[in-house]
């Protein structure tokens, strides 16, 4: 075979010797090549100048402006000529909105503020060269998130900042804390960055200020804006000139697509619910089938659900303890009367674009979409609206006692904010609600768009064990309905969509879109380790999950620790949720239990705070002696606290403690996560 070879390469070589050196097509070549070298040498120049090329990067500000690197807010700062930037720490869209409303006003001052920055998508490390900008300011609108954590997009920064030692000398901040005086932590966000930026050098522009969700968070922001602006203002010697300027940050644009290239309800990607791609996280929940679904209630007007859902061609994992949250749709009958007020097609196609082209967001949910979408999917068209939406509202109101309502509202005035104290907060008023009883207030739908926040996810204490059930995620949640002062029945916009995805034979299965977010709450390593749970109501969801795991490892014949539940509910034939497994557990000699039904008996109503204190001995044993754990979950603005107050008090009678070190004790068990909560308000 080589030789072959061999010859056949050698007769090649002699014919090639033989032929001319070039050929035609190479002489062709040739030629074209040295036309155009004597093109490019002597006439190239005399041609006619040619205009510059179009410039693609269409956020450009000005021709001499510098290219602004996406994440360098410092440098859309200097590109832009603005001198003001807020950030963001936000878990449900409150301190986003804040922040966009500092911009906005920052106009009728007279200054430029950059459109709110996610520390997240920001170079944060520039904080320093912020003294590089004259008359420059950062406000930080931060939010306190679970047991005194950030947000999930401001951790990052606080880590850095809380580990580093940037010099900020030369920069000046002024910080807004968001939180809840039902959490042990209030504000503890607000107050460090707030303590934390000074300790780096930086300059204190006004005192900071603290918004409390339990009382009046609108109120709390407007007392603190009122003095933050003066306050700037004297910090740079610069004068009061109150400008009218468009409150409007987006602009409506119709846009010519097809079907295809509209959004539908999906968070970040298009058509990313009709081609699921993992990983699945906040931007990108996972639909989950609906697989089993039933009521948890024998009785009464009330109903709670029961909740599994599909998981296994995910790659989502959980614990028990975690959190699984769910994108709601809002109800099609309050959407549909948003069209009806205000004479829309709900399935026109919209894109509303951000006016500042320097801004990272450009539309204020998923764009190109219908009305009909927007209003469903990604807008809150429940919640009560903000002091600075009714004050829009009054621009497109004709009758007269109807716009000074609003108005009077929107102002700082003592009889504003009881009036808006009363009619909005107090009745439960939505924005939905004002159009109804306001007719003549008339504003443009994609104005409303603007105006409302974004729907938020809601999240669940997942109540099964991923040891037991690995491709199924389990909800408990009870369905929210009320009647309001106005007479009007308000309804859970998440439970209500739950409610109504109960499979069905004859029907394709529902689906949901999920996410998993990790968390703290946690059953201790060791298995021979004590538990005490505390969870009336819904409150005892994680607790299934727990008290799954320890009965599977006690049946795999492995030690297991005391593993006692306190558990309340209304009545016993009612509301008992699930008891028939709890008994279970019990049988097997895996759970103590203990329950208060405080309807049952009609002299007397018993509580689970009440068995706490009957159990006081029992419990100081647990948590002194046999390094025991205790858990609570549920309501955070009574139960939680009372359950708080009561633990120290059987620290002090049990342990012969004094006040302060029954509560230094208690704290101690938090520090080494031997309490823990999973609490809500």
């Amino acid at each position: 075979m080589d030789e072959v070879t061999a010859g056949t390469g050698d007769a090649a070589a002699m014919a090639a010797a033989s032929a001319p050196m070039f050929g035609v097509l190479d002489i062709v070549l040739l030629a074209g090549m040295a036309g155009f070298g004597i093109y490019w040498v002597y006439f190239r120049n005399n041609s006619k100048p040619q205009p510059p090329p179009t410039k693609g990067y269409t956020m450009q500000p000005t021709l001499v402006a510098p290219k602004a690197n996406d994440s360098s807010f410092i440098a859309k700062m200097k590109a832009s000529g603005k001198n003001i930037v807020v950030f963001y720490g936000s878990q449900t869209g409150t301190a986003e909105e804040f922040a966009l409303r500092l911009v906005k006003e920052a106009a009728r001052y007279g200054m430029k503020a950059l459109y709110p920055a996610d520390p997240e998508e920001c170079e944060m490390e520039e904080l320093s060269k912020l003294s590089e900008i004259n008359n420059s300011l950062v406000i930080f609108c931060m939010a306190t998130y679970g047991e005194g954590d950030p947000t999930d997009n401001a951790s990052a920064f606080y880590e850095w900042l809380k580990t580093e030692e940037p010099d900020l000398t030369g920069v000046n901040y002024a910080v807004f804390g968001l939180g809840n005086k039902t959490y042990e932590h209030f504000n503890s966000m607000g107050k460090f960055f707030d303590k934390r930026l000074e300790e780096l050098g930086a300059t204190r522009v006004v005192e900071a200020g603290v918004g409390d969700d339990d009382g009046n968070m609108e109120e709390d922001f407007l007392t603190w804006k009122d003095t933050l602006w003066p306050a700037v203002l004297d910090f740079f010697g610069l004068e009061m000139n109150l400008q009218e300027i468009s409150m409007r940050q987006y602009r409506l644009e119709i846009p010519d697509v097809p079907p295809e290239k509209l959004f539908t309800g999906e968070i970040a990607r298009l058509r990313a619910y009709q081609t699921q791609r993992p990983p699945f996280d906040a931007k990108n929940p996972f639909l989950a089938q609906v697989t089993a679904w039933r009521e948890l209630h024998k009785g009464g007007d009330r109903s709670c659900m029961h909740i599994e859902l599909d998981i296994s061609n995910s790659k989502l994992r959980y614990d028990a303890g975690d959190h699984v949250a769910v994108y709601p749709v809002n109800d099609p009958a309050l959407v549909n009367r948003f069209g009806e007020l205000l004479s829309v097609d709900l399935d026109t196609p919209i894109s509303l674009v951000n006016i500042d082209d320097q801004s990272t967001k450009k539309h204020p949910f998923p764009c190109p979409c219908t009305y009909r979408t927007a209003l469903s999917h990604y807008l809150d068209i429940t919640s009560n609206p903000r002091t600075h939406v009714l004050k829009e509202l009054a621009e497109h109101t004709t009758n007269f006692e109807e716009k000074q309502k609003l108005l009077m509202m929107a102002s700082s005035s003592v009889e504003g904010k009881e009036l808006y104290q009363q009619w909005v907060l107090q009745d439960n008023r939505s924005l939905l609600h004002i159009l109804e009883d306001l007719p003549s207030c008339k504003p443009s739908l994609d104005l409303v768009c603007e105006l409302l926040t974004r729907l938020q996810s809601r999240y669940y204490s997942i109540s099964s064990s991923s040891k037991l059930h690995p491709e199924t995620v389990h909800i408990t949640a009870v369905l929210l309905k009320y009647t309001t002062p106005t007479g009007r029945i308000n309804k859970g916009v998440a439970t209500t969509w739950l409610a109504s995805k109960k499979p069905q034979l004859d029907q394709p299965p529902h689906q949901v879109p999920i996410f998993i977010r990790k968390s703290q709450f946690r059953l201790p390593a060791r298995h021979q380790t004590p538990i005490i749970m505390i969870g009336p109501g819904t409150g005892v969801a994680p607790f299934r999950g727990f008290i799954q795991e320890r009965l599977k490892v006690k049946r795999e014949g492995k030690p297991v620790g005391d593993t006692v539940l306190f558990f309340g509910c209304r009545k016993k034939t009612e509301d008992f949720l699930y008891e028939e497994e709890f008994e279970e557990s019990i049988q097997e000699g895996l759970l103590t239990l203990h329950t208060a039904f405080s309807r049952d008996q009609p002299d007397k109503k018993v509580y689970v705070t009440h068995l706490l204190k009957e159990q006081g001995e029992y419990i100081w044993r647990i948590i002194s002696e046999e390094s025991g754990h205790i858990y609570v979950c549920g309501d955070a603005r009574n139960m939680a606290r009372d359950v708080h107050d009561i633990i120290v008090d059987i620290c002090s009678r049990y342990g012969k403690l004094s006040s302060s070190e029954a509560h230094a004790f208690v704290k101690k068990l938090e520090t080494q996560r031997r309490y823990s909560a999973d609490v809500w308000s």
